[in-house]
């Protein structure tokens, strides 16, 4: 086996070298190494070409220095999952309850032994059937965790393939999988990506990373082979590019040993919580990663943004919790009042009446009355809820990765479901991002359709135009031949540097040769791209002395720079601003009006003093400031404007129209100029001719929506998102504060949720903040992608339509669930408790109820939470944020059927034996009697209506034909069907054991009958209009002040919807009343279901994916230096160090993310 020491360097020896920082790294690589050249000579690696790309050359580099990838920890067993099932505070009361009853059944007291020998002998049974029904719930909920755990490691392994990097092998650049990086590869890194692997740089151009998430430092750090060379993995590239050799991966990165760490103090953690060492804001980090905030913060601290320090939920999360708080005080309310009437009244029937004396016997009854008080409880709590959510989003999630949605975070699905408003991207979402260069303006000669042939153009301006083009773009971009013949060339890397590259092909040049000439090593110095620049500077050495500075960027902000032009044959003429307003009208404005993107190409020589031979060229003394750019991109001359075309998507116009039809605006946020935004949404049909839009620059919008003192004015930017459609030249924080300000505003009834797309760096703050993130899986940055909560994989906005339509299905699938799941509830819960009152018994018995709450709440979620969605979907207007859950329409179906079913189960009860022939009265009947038929009646037509009304409870908005669709949803049909069958096994055979008799045909007849007239009921109901009950008949409204405790009972994950305050120290504001905290607390049974929701949002509880390259690894390493900072409070606090009141963090990090601050 390979070892590293045939390297020439041990993995400790790189291990340690990556410990160090700045200077003292330079000067390791130095002695040590001889600098980086030496260090890939001792590691066999070409710094050029990289190394060879063979599987046994790799393989042996995996075996010595170990792969990029971290194990992942163990999944739970099933039996350690069945464990947690059954730490419920409801079950935990019936097993104990069924073992005192089947303790009970073997006690034989003297007097009773003339009783029925048969009836001793089936008194066990009721005690063993509770606990058989007790296990079969817990191994369902497990074996529901166990597999949807499973889909979950399935589903993180599908997002880690998704992360690529880029790395030279054999001399050729290609993307690989990061888990296949190896110790020595030579990769190449750009603005945007996130280091898969700890490296030293080879080569930098303006490289700049945020090392927040390993140091805390806000401040970008400048990277160069002579100043910083060492890169880290976890940390972001936030400008600029260069190359680096891989010198540690997987556990011996800097990310792995801290994420070892983490793994060692685990427990030590969780000690100290419990001990109060750490308080809850301190330990959020641990589950769910960084504050919900911009992570490029100061780290000494706690909150990060506006939002951060408050609990926060998704909207159906919110509406949720309300509702089982509202369900769970009255079951527990009618539970208590059961058993207490059932107490009471044999208390007085017995003792007082009767006169008898208290005896050991009486135990039994006491029982009794507590396991019917808690199973009317089992029932009440609809623990089925959260399997519904769970089985509605995995079913869904899994759909739609067909539909090119990767779901990131599982509750955005749910989220989209009812988003009003939809903010885009232009570039490659509503367009191919197929970049052509078909107008040029060169020479003061409009180009159009033809491209000119190089020996066309005169021979100065043309080499400027190709030889810019050629090197003053990422080394990255290149466009190669066609695949097969006849096909368009493949474009690779940025897209508009690819269309410049493919004009500079068509003039029958070749940019390679350029680029040989110039290779990366030579270039003097790059400003990359950004957001903040709009342009691009190359600056390269002239033969004889000097510096030309090549300049590619947004036409306007190049023009701006230039004194000079170039015009017919070369000559040269000065450009002032009047100049500037003639190219303006006369060359950007038509080309923008065509739908093109215009890109501004210019130079600058700089020539030392007294070597000056052109007007154009600037004269310098001593050393050039490099780092003044504004001097250093002034006084330049302008070679062309070239008009690069983007077309439409053709199926993108239907997808928008699809949007309106369905309630949902879309609106269009583009760094683009004005008139080629107008020009392309108008295409799109996001500006309709005549309609009353507004289409703003980013100034234009800043100047509106500002006070004078430029704080955004909530009011005066509710006067303008309602009819703004384009946002045109926007920066980054244009979009984050159209995006904050349309969810904080209350100018609707419903209020907004946005969903927005984003691919760049400085998307992350707007995607965060968004109700639901789209980032781009093919031009989006990884940065992007670890702030979004979807990825699209194909960039195309048809793709977000189909993730509304998968989320108003996950929504509906939800509301079905509760309109079924109520009625059971209402119903079964009214007659145990009238029954207590009437007959001091439960017509349906505590095995029954636990066969009815498995089919209610398993079986029906199953069932009524695979429901494909349809396009119907999409005619309906969305939801909105504090829209209620249940609707008038689903109040009117609960209470409709619940009173006739009601009114069947106590026309049998109380009148039953006297109706139905060969049905002697089973009430009143004493403790341990054989089952009666009359009970099992009741409980037969209660389960047969049932059954009948799960498909009524298919249609939530009042539509007559219920069986529509039904055989298109298998799983449904199936489950219907096994249900039913179960049914009749467990009545005609069932026996002590489901306290069932056997019924004969006439009996039956008469429960099919009244499940049966369930369907014709349910057309008397939908006949009746909704609109006759009042508007407070509607419940789980979502903008309310939810409770800090989720149904799961752990505190909320960060989120994006309704908020509590909490306190510095994490506590939540405002005192809980205690009795609301322990029920939902004791609420235990909807945690172990909803375990695997609270999974996918905080992934790094219980596993470690693969790839150190996820947000998991952003956040372990977090939550590493939190525990650290929290070590560190407490010892200030012993020390008396940390002033009054505590509060630490720097203000710096209390700032918005995007520099502003709403009023």
């Amino acid at each position: 086996m390979p070892t590293a020491d045939e390297f020439g360097c041990t993995v400790a020896e790189l291990r340690a070298l990556m410990e160090l920082r700045g200077a003292e790294a330079l000067e390791k690589v130095q002695s040590s190494y001889g600098g980086v050249e030496g260090l890939c000579s001792k590691l066999k690696t070409d710094p050029v070409n990289g190394l060879p790309n063979d599987h046994d050359t790799l393989h042996k580099r995996q075996e010595a220095f170990g792969k990029n990838e971290i194990p992942p920890a163990p999944s739970k067993s099933f039996f350690r999952l069945a464990w947690e099932a059954i730490q419920d505070i409801t079950l935990i009361i019936l097993l104990v309850a069924a073992v005192v009853s089947l303790g009970l059944s073997f006690y034989r007291p003297e007097h009773n032994a003339g009783n029925d020998s048969s009836e001793q002998e089936a008194g066990w049974i009721e005690g063993v059937a509770i606990l058989v029904a007790v296990i079969v719930v817990v191994m369902v909920t497990a074996l529901n965790d166990w597999t949807k755990e499973k889909q979950f490691r399935g589903l993180q392994s599908k997002i880690e393939t998704e992360h690529k990097f880029s790395v030279i092998r054999g001399g050729e650049a290609i993307d690989i999988i990061v888990n296949e990086l190896v110790v020595g590869d030579v990769a190449r890194v750009k603005y945007g990506d996130l280091l898969p692997a700890d490296g030293i740089l080879i080569q930098s151009n303006d490289l700049k990373i945020d090392e927040s998430s390993l140091t805390g430092e806000s401040d970008l750090i400048r990277k160069a082979v002579d100043h910083d060379p060492v890169l880290l993995s976890g940390t972001h590239a936030m400008e600029g590019s260069g190359r680096f050799i891989v010198t540690a991966v997987g556990l011996n990165s800097q990310t792995g040993i801290i994420m070892s760490l983490l793994g060692a103090a685990k427990e030590k953690k969780d000690e100290k919580a419990e001990n109060g060492t750490l308080n809850s804001s301190q330990l959020t980090s641990v589950g769910n990663g960084l504050p919900n905030g911009d992570s490029k913060k100061v780290e000494n601290a706690m909150p990060v943004d506006e939002d951060a320090g408050k609990v926060t939920k998704s909207v159906l999360q919110a509406k949720l919790s309300n509702l089982a708080l509202q369900i769970g005080y009255i079951g527990s309310i009618v539970a208590g009042l059961t058993v207490l009437i059932l107490i009471i009244r044999h208390c007085i029937t017995h003792y007082a009446i009767n006169g008898e004396s208290f005896q050991a016997s009486d135990v039994a009854y006491f029982v009794n009355f507590i396991i019917i008080g808690v199973t009317v409880l089992v029932i009440a709590v609809p623990e089925g809820l959260p399997l519904a959510i769970t089985l509605a989003l995995t079913y869904s999630v899994k759909k739609m990765m067909k539909d090119n949605n990767l779901v990131r975070h599982l509750d955005a699905c749910e989220t989209m479901g009812n988003a009003t408003s939809i903010c885009s991207d232009k570039t490659g979402t509503l367009t191919t991002n197929r970049m052509t260069c078909v107008q040029q303006y060169i020479n003061k000669q409009f180009y159009k359709g033809e491209v000119p042939k190089f020996e066309s153009i005169d021979k100065r301006t043309a080499d400027l135009l190709i030889t810019g083009i050629s090197i003053n773009s990422g080394y990255n971009s290149a466009v190669l031949p066609p695949k097969n013949p006849g096909e368009q060339r493949q474009q690779v890397g940025n897209k508009t540097e690819c269309g410049l590259l493919g004009f500079v092909l068509d003039t029958g040049k070749n940019y390679e040769d350029i680029r040989r000439q110039y290779p990366e090593e030579k270039l003097y110095k790059v400003y990359t791209f950004n957001s903040s620049r709009k342009s691009m500077m190359t600056v390269i050495e002239l033969p004889g002395g000097g510096f030309r500075i090549y300049a590619k960027g947004a036409s306007e902000i190049i023009l701006g720079r230039c004194s000079y032009i170039l015009t017919r044959n070369g000559a040269l003429e000065s450009f002032g601003a009047n100049e500037f307003t003639d190219l303006t009208q006369t060359v950007i404005e038509p080309m923008a009006s065509d739908g093109l993107r215009t890109i501004g190409l210019a130079y600058k020589d700089m020539v030392p003093a007294g070597q000056k031979k052109e007007d154009n060229e600037i004269e310098y003394t001593g050393e050039i400031d490099w780092e003044d750019e504004e001097t250093i991109r002034n006084g330049m001359t302008l070679i062309a404007i070239m008009g690069i075309q983007d077309p439409v998507r053709p199926e993108v116009p239907a997808a928008i129209e699809k949007c309106q039809r369905a309630g949902i605006t879309v609106r269009m946020v583009t760094g683009d100029n004005i008139n080629t935004a107008r020009s392309i949404a108008t295409s799109c049909g996001i500006l309709k001719p005549g309609a009353d839009f507004l289409a703003l620059e980013g100034k234009d919008f800043n100047a509106r929506i500002r006070d004078a003192d430029g704080k955004v004015n909530q009011a005066k930017l509710d006067q303008i998102w309602p009819k703004l459609r384009v946002l045109a030249r926007a920066q980054p924080s244009d979009k984050y504060v159209l995006v904050k300000g349309i969810i904080d505003s209350k100018n609707t009834k419903n209020r907004e949720v946005v969903a927005v797309t984003g691919d760049g760096t400085n998307d992350a703050p707007a995607l965060k903040k968004a109700d639901v993130g789209f980032a781009m899986g093919i031009a989006g940055t990884d940065v992007a992608k670890e702030a979004s909560d979807i990825i699209l994989t194909d960039d195309n906005f048809t793709s977000i339509v189909k993730a509304v339509m998968w989320g108003r299905n996950v929504y509906d699938s939800i509301a079905k669930f509760l309109q079924f799941q109520l009625t059971v509830n209402v119903v079964a819960v009214t007659i145990a408790f009238i029954g207590a009152c009437a007959i001091s018994d439960s017509p349906l018995k505590a095995v029954q109820m636990l066969w009815v709450n498995l089919i209610m709440d398993t079986l029906a979620s199953l069932a009524l939470a695979t429901e494909m969605p349809t396009e119907e979907l999409l005619e309906r207007k969305p939801y909105g944020r504090t829209k209620s859950l249940i609707s008038r329409t689903m109040v009117k179906n609960i209470v409709g059927h619940a009173i006739y079913q009601l009114f069947i189960l106590f026309g049998i009860m109380f009148w039953g034996d006297k109706i139905i022939p060969n049905t002697p009265s089973g009430r009143n009947a004493p403790l341990g009697s054989p089952p009666s038929k009359h009970f099992t009646i009741i409980f037969n037509a209660f389960v047969l209506m049932t059954l009948v009304n799960e498909i009524n409870a298919r249609k939530i908005h009042g539509e007559r034909n219920i069986f529509k669709g039904i055989f298109t949803n298998p799983i449904f049909c199936v489950i219907w069907v096994t249900t039913l069958i179960s049914q009749v096994l467990i009545v005609q055979f069932g026996g002590h054991w489901f306290s069932t008799s056997p019924l004969d045909l006439t009996q039956w007849l008469i429960c099919i009958g009244c499940g049966l007239g369930e369907l014709i009921w349910g057309q008397v109901i939908t006949s009746i209009p909704s609109t006759i009950l009042p508007k407070s008949f509607r419940f789980g409204k979502g903008d309310v002040q939810p409770t800090s405790i989720m149904l799961s009972g752990e505190y909320d994950v960060p989120s994006t919807a309704s908020v509590v305050p909490a306190k510095l120290d994490g506590s939540v504001s405002g005192e809980k009343r205690p009795g609301q905290v322990l029920w939902l607390l004791g609420l235990t049974r909807l945690q172990t279901q909803i375990r695997v929701v609270k999974a996918f949002q905080s992934v790094n509880d219980d596993s470690h994916p693969n790839s150190l390259t996820t947000s998991t690894a952003d956040r372990l390493r977090a939550s590493y230096r939190r525990l650290k900072i929290a070590r560190e409070l407490e010892q200030q606090k012993r020390t008396g160090g940390l002033r009054a009141g505590g509060q630490v963090h720097s203000e710096e990090s209390a700032k918005d993310p995007a520099g502003m601050k709403f009023v």
